[in-house]
């Protein structure tokens, strides 16, 4: 990732110190085999795995903010209201606008032009609301529209293919330079699209 304007140092020492937990476990993992002692190597990967899935979070949470924060200073309220979506498993997605315009990208939605808050949002992705299904847009610290059609992408992960949010939000990200935050109605998992990935975040 580029043009993050956060200080990177405290995430960075945290991250190092993850990431010698995984391989101070590696090391030993060899010096067993190495004394020929018997032990689970899938249980060693196991705890590796969820170890990298950790520190992949905790990225992903970092750079969520500081990919957010020179764009509009209503991240918190953004934030906030992906965790409480995420909590009752209600779906969502956030498209934030950043240099690039979105106009002939997005297919436009209903016209909101409304100061962004937390509850504004959740009750646009409220489910039986006629404006959820659809994607929000955010410029700066307005709620420009709702119910917007984004891109799709044709992007697979692994051998299962995404659901439609998540589709979206990578599909207009492959496009542009916009962030897309998606909360997932099935797992209530939040990630959030730049530049063709998708990254999972805690919030």
């Amino acid at each position: 990732m580029n043009n993050c304007n956060c200080d990177f140092t405290p995430m960075e020492k945290l991250l190092r110190d993850d990431i010698q937990q995984v391989i101070a476990v590696l090391q030993n993992s060899l010096k067993e085999m190495d004394n020929g002692d018997e032990f689970c190597l899938l249980g060693n990967f196991e705890s590796v795995k969820d170890k990298f899935s950790e520190i992949e979070v905790k990225a992903g949470t970092f750079y969520l903010n500081c990919y957010l924060a020179p764009f509009t200073e209503k991240y918190t309220e953004i934030s906030r209201c992906a965790q409480n979506l995420s909590k009752k498993r209600q779906g969502g997605l956030i498209v934030i606008q950043r240099e690039d315009s979105l106009s002939s990208l997005i297919q436009p939605g209903i016209p909101i032009n409304a100061e962004l808050t937390h509850s504004l949002l959740e009750s646009i992705f409220y489910p039986g609301n006629p404006l959820h299904d659809g994607a929000v847009l955010v410029k700066q610290n307005i709620i420009k529209s709702a119910a917007n059609v984004l891109p799709l992408t044709n992007l697979f992960v692994g051998d299962q293919k995404l659901g439609t949010r998540h589709r979206a939000a990578i599909g207009l990200s492959e496009k542009s330079d916009a962030m897309v935050i998606v909360i997932s109605e099935e797992t209530g998992k939040v990630s959030f699209a730049l530049k063709g990935e998708l990254y999972p975040i805690s919030i």
